[in-house]
């Protein structure tokens, strides 16, 4: 292994810089100076007897070849991260770290309470929340960064292949109107008085404004003329929002629970209308799972899966012995 014109924390490097876009920035992730992540890339670069960043730009920019050695270099530092886990596991849950993903709203209102009784059963395994787009958690779980995550958008066809995809709850987005709003007092409103408020949202390329938008078109009502007042980069904004009086808007109903019960937002019905999505856990069957990760998929999962789901079927069987993967894309 000698031989080999790279160390570990040479490809660490290359990744920083990758991320952060300049060397700078990178040394400052790492910890270290500037002037020793110069030199670790000067002696990769010299090693490898190619150049790797183009120096013309202010943004530290990577060269076909450094691309290609990054592609690489991010593979073997997964299962690096992998193997050490692995080795972790051997302590039989008196260790080791379970990492789960999550898109907003699940990362935001359902996975705190799941990892609290996890916590309160295995308080010696750490464990860690990624919160990002359904695209980027599917990656990471694909790539072995992310041990299984739950999600609400669409998964990229491209990934599909490559995950466990099982259905797992579903997520009713329910319309909130502030408590003086004309219409909290009514059991139920009609498809057409929509078009008559006015919407805070999420942007148009949010997993749940998209949801909503084909649901209301399927039941007849032209989203197009729904009058948007504003847009929100959060769910808590939105709620803060519509608290406010600012106008209505859809949201998970595991978002609004502690506002419900305190009376802050009314819920409205509509008239043979049910917003509704599918929360799915995805994992990657040809990595190594810990037994954190069984744990927490047999234990925990079943306590909050839907009703109209079978419980049984996220209870998914991961290799128990390490599979490695080809470093190839």
């Amino acid at each position: 292994m000698s031989d080999l014109p790279f160390t570990l924390d040479q490809l660490r490097i290359l990744k920083a810089i990758a991320a952060e876009g300049s060397f700078k920035r990178a040394a400052d992730s790492l910890y270290v100076s500037q002037p020793a992540v110069s030199l670790q890339v000067q002696n990769l670069e010299r090693q490898l007897d190619v150049p790797l960043f183009d120096r013309g730009g202010r943004r530290a920019q990577l060269t076909e070849a450094g691309h290609l050695l990054l592609s690489y270099g991010e593979k073997i530092l997964s299962l690096c991260q992998e193997t050490c886990r692995a080795i972790e596991d051997l302590q039989n849950l008196r260790g080791g770290t379970l990492i789960i993903g999550a898109s907003q709203t699940t990362g935001t209102y359902m996975l705190p309470r799941m990892i609290g009784l996890f916590r309160e059963k295995y308080p010696d395994v750490s464990v860690q929340l990624h919160v990002h787009s359904t695209r980027r958690t599917a990656w990471s779980v694909v790539n072995g960064q992310i041990d299984l995550a739950i999600v609400g958008g669409e998964i990229a066809p491209e990934l599909m292949s490559a995950l466990e995809i099982v259905p797992y709850a579903e997520d009713e987005l329910a319309l909130i109107v502030p408590t003086s709003h004309e219409f909290a007092q009514r059991e139920t409103i009609l498809k057409e008085d929509l078009y008559s408020l006015k919407f805070i949202s999420l942007d148009a390329q949010s997993t749940i404004r998209k949801v909503i938008d084909q649901v209301l078109t399927r039941c007849g009502i032209d989203t197009t003329h729904l009058q948007l007042e504003m847009e929100l980069s959060s769910i808590e904004a939105i709620k803060n929002a519509v608290q406010s009086g600012l106008g209505v808007a859809f949201v998970s109903t595991s978002a609004i629970e502690k506002e419900l019960q305190m009376g802050v937002l009314q819920r409205v019905k509509i008239d043979q209308v049910i917003v509704k999505r599918t929360l799915s856990v995805i994992y990657n069957p040809n990595r190594y799972r810990s037994k954190a990760a069984e744990a927490f998929t047999n234990e925990i999962l079943p306590k909050f899966a839907s009703p109209d789901f079978n419980k049984h079927s996220i209870d998914v069987q991961y290799p128990t012995e390490y599979t490695a993967l080809p470093l190839s894309d």
